[in-house]
């Protein structure tokens, strides 16, 4: 019954044309673009994206974290250092980013490669968060096995009881990673599933637009 009820989904799409003329012939400024429309549309967590990486033994794995920058010098996000993510690149700085936006029948997939983003980044960044969730990262190894919720939390109180009255620094194995994007996929959906896929591929530091079959 299940795969039934699966195999008889269907939802029609009636969004705006997406055409080689209409896009911006700078892959950022159409990103940008469509970025602002997602947070103006009311999208939740816009700036979610699903990050794929690759391990040593060539095995994919993927997860939704949050672009937290964005400039002519690539995508900017943060996570703990010995996170299973961050292991991936170390030895594979191979990266597949994808943003999905349903209300505007909207996705884009970018592919590129990622390094660490500078220790001055990863500071600056950190100050902004709030102290909980910089207290967070000090209290979880994370991709670690733990015992219980319960031990996490133990850890989670010790840590806001060692840095009390004091501010909280950046983790030593806390920071960014910078993604330069090699290709970017703008997708629109449409109706009879006649969807728009309009591609930039970098080309001897040109990004030529070319369109896909959908």
């Amino acid at each position: 019954m299940e795969n039934e009820r699966l195999a008889a989904l269907r939802r029609d799409y009636s969004s705006e044309e997406l055409s080689e003329s209409a896009v911006d012939a700078d892959p950022f400024v159409q990103f940008s673009k469509w970025m602002d429309e997602a947070f103006a549309s009311g999208e939740i967590d816009a700036n979610a994206m699903t990050v794929s990486t690759v391990n040593a033994d060539r095995r994919p794995s993927s997860r939704v974290v949050l672009l937290k920058g964005v400039d002519e010098g690539g995508f900017v996000f943060f996570t703990n250092y010995d996170s299973k993510k961050a292991s991936d690149l170390a030895c594979n700085e191979n990266i597949f980013l994808h943003f999905f936006w349903p209300g505007l029948h909207r996705q884009i997939s970018i592919t590129g490669s990622a390094v660490k983003a500078s220790r001055e980044e990863a500071e600056e960044y950190f100050a902004t968060r709030p102290r909980e969730s910089q207290a967070a990262a000090w209290a979880s190894a994370q991709s670690s096995v733990i015992e219980s919720r319960e031990e996490l939390e133990r850890i989670f109180a010790e840590t806001q009881q060692r840095f009390d009255g004091e501010a909280i620094p950046c983790p030593p194995f806390w920071g960014g990673f910078r993604v330069t994007p090699s290709r970017f996929e703008f997708w629109q959906g449409r109706a009879s599933r006649l969807h728009d896929r309009i591609c930039y591929t970098l080309t001897d530091g040109n990004w030529p637009i070319t369109r896909l079959a959908p």
